[in-house]
């Protein structure tokens, strides 16, 4: 006679416990509650999606939240009802994520609710690692000052044997970023190690490299962040938020395959690195004269021009500031709109569905505008419909990609606009390049190298022969020549130089300019009608600069061709 098991019988008793109670909460969830069911103890749960709600107000409400992909978390409960729905979807909207509810049985929710002993909520951010908390990295950037801090925080994090070593290590990354005013983040895998660089003042630093294993857990991170495809090894694209106070913060993500893994590149755009006012970004004083009259004028075109990353969308948002009243209407074309400023209309193109920028010039010409910013001038529709703009009495600001000021009208010309017409709708032509500013507290005084001293003295010349004075620019023509090169030092995490500042030289549209026009002028021929306006060329701006100790010749020089007539 066979023995009789308890034990193995009352495991069976359980199966066919849990059995009935899957089959009648499924029952339920479709014919009561249309809400799709799920059996938790199919699926893995995520720590993250349960760091978006709290294991006591889980518990409380009798919830799990299960899943978290991107924006989207998956939340099982096991009675529905109205209040809680509302509740889950408030606590939710806070955290900026969109929830999706499942009806489970109470079995499946111990399952979930079990796996809370497996996370620190001390650690926790506001939603789990996943979505990055403002607050978080308030902290973290507190102990962040200089570029070794970074260092010293990643090894910290990586040494640790904690759950969310890659969510912190992702959270040093950003604070750190935005702490030290980076512009980018650059991830890079190699055959061996990744390396992890921070664009400062336009140039790469080195920061760190780490394991390989740590990368991939990085690039997933970032990829489910920024709504990526996970499994794809093509190039993508995407982006996320973080709320830091009262600013957001976009930081654009791109990712493209490369011989050992994909190259992750996050821009930070940070609203505070473009609050520059115009009377910051490095215009001389006659310049600034100039453009402060031409910009608030009721009609015209202003055109800045110069190559990717040299601060074009800078000077074009501190025009936009500048001028800003509630009386007048300002609406911007952008590609895409990167930075939010209040009280402007700004609208984004959006090639797939045939809103360029020629489309969006011809929408904003609908809603009444006195200016008008569009990104950029590409096309010949674009230029026509500008110019047109700037004659039918609105004020038109732009981006066009030339290498100087004297290069915007035979590029106008060459896109298709009529020279006649163009006569009376270009303004003024502005170029510039950015430069880093020398470190304050470590620069050095150098002596010049002859080819240096014959490179200031021609440039000077030049000032006087066109009749500028250098007094205008706080330089002594008798006085010997005084240079400054970079030291490094804590303050300027060692690189000699703290911030950016633009040079620029431009060309009025004037009574000489005007007869030219018709005649299709080459660059040559405008800048020798141009001399007798008054305002420096990019060159003579920069050595002004470096006389005046802001900026180093090397600096000027790897933008600038000195020797240039």
């Amino acid at each position: 006679m066979k023995d009789f098991d308890d034990t193995t019988e009352d495991k069976h008793l359980d199966e066919l416990h849990k059995q009935e109670e899957e089959q009648l909460v499924a029952v339920l969830a479709e014919s009561k509650y249309h809400m799709p069911y799920i059996d938790l103890y199919r699926i893995g749960v995520d720590n993250e999606a349960l760091r978006a709600i709290s294991e006591k107000d889980a518990l409380e409400m009798k919830v799990a939240p299960f899943k978290l992909f991107g924006k989207n978390i998956f939340i099982a409960m096991r009675s529905p009802n109205d209040d809680l729905i509302g509740k889950l979807k408030d606590l939710m909207q806070r955290q900026n994520l969109i929830p999706t509810f499942y009806m489970a049985s109470q079995a499946s929710l111990n399952k979930v609710w079990e796996r809370y002993k497996e996370i620190s909520m001390a650690e926790s951010s506001m939603v789990g690692g996943l979505d990055i908390s403002g607050e978080v990295l308030r902290e973290t950037a507190k102990s962040i000052h200089h570029i070794q801090d970074i260092e010293k925080l990643i090894v910290e994090a990586l040494e640790g044997n904690k759950i969310h070593k890659i969510s912190r290590l992702l959270e040093i990354i950003l604070a750190g970023g935005i702490a030290v005013k980076a512009s980018d983040i650059h991830i890079e895998p190699e055959k061996e190690r990744s390396r992890l660089r921070l664009r400062l003042d336009g140039v790469l630093q080195d920061i760190n490299f780490f394991d390989l294993d740590v990368y991939h857990l990085l690039n997933s991170r970032i990829k489910l962040l920024s709504q990526m495809k996970l499994t794809s090894k093509i190039a993508q694209d995407g982006r996320f938020n973080i709320m830091e106070g009262d600013e957001e913060i976009s930081i654009r993500c791109s990712l493209i395959p490369g011989s050992y893994g994909e190259a992750i590149v996050m821009r930070i755009l940070d609203p505070k690195s473009i609050q520059v006012n115009l009377e910051e970004i490095g215009i001389e004083p006659y310049l600034f004269s100039i453009i402060e009259k031409e910009i608030v004028k009721p009609n015209g075109l202003i055109l800045v021009t110069g190559p990717t990353g040299s601060g074009k969308t800078t000077t074009l948002y501190a025009f936009l500031r500048k001028i800003y009243s509630k009386e007048i209407n300002i609406i911007t074309i952008e590609d895409p709109v990167e930075y939010h400023l209040p009280g402007i209309t700004q609208t984004q193109t959006n090639e797939k569905k045939g809103y360029n920028f020629a489309e969006g010039l011809r929408s904003a010409l609908r809603q009444d505008p006195d200016v008008i910013m569009v990104g950029e001038i590409r096309d010949r529709e674009t230029a026509e419909i500008a110019v047109q703009s700037a004659l039918t009495g609105h004020m038109v600001f732009s981006t066009l990609h030339t290498n100087n000021a004297a290069g915007v009208i035979p590029r106008l010309i060459d896109l298709g606009v009529n020279p006649k017409i163009l006569v009376s709708a270009l303004s003024l032509s502005i170029a510039q390049r950015l430069v880093r500013k020398l470190c304050t507290f470590c620069k050095k005084e150098q002596a010049l190298t002859d080819e240096e001293n014959k490179t200031v003295k021609l440039v000077m010349e030049s000032i006087k022969a066109e009749g500028k004075s250098l007094s205008n620019y706080n330089i002594n023509p008798e006085a010997p020549f005084k240079i400054f090169t970079a030291v490094g030092c804590e303050k300027c995490n060692m690189t000699g130089f703290n911030g950016r500042i633009g040079i620029f030289e431009a060309i009025i549209t004037d009574e000489a300019i005007e007869k030219i026009i018709p005649e299709n002028p080459s660059e040559r021929e405008i800048k020798v009608v141009a001399r007798n306006q008054g305002t420096l060329t990019m060159r003579q701006d920069g050595i002004v600069k470096i006389l005046n100790g802001i900026t180093s010749i090397a600096e000027v020089r790897s933008v600038v061709d000195l020797n240039e007539e």
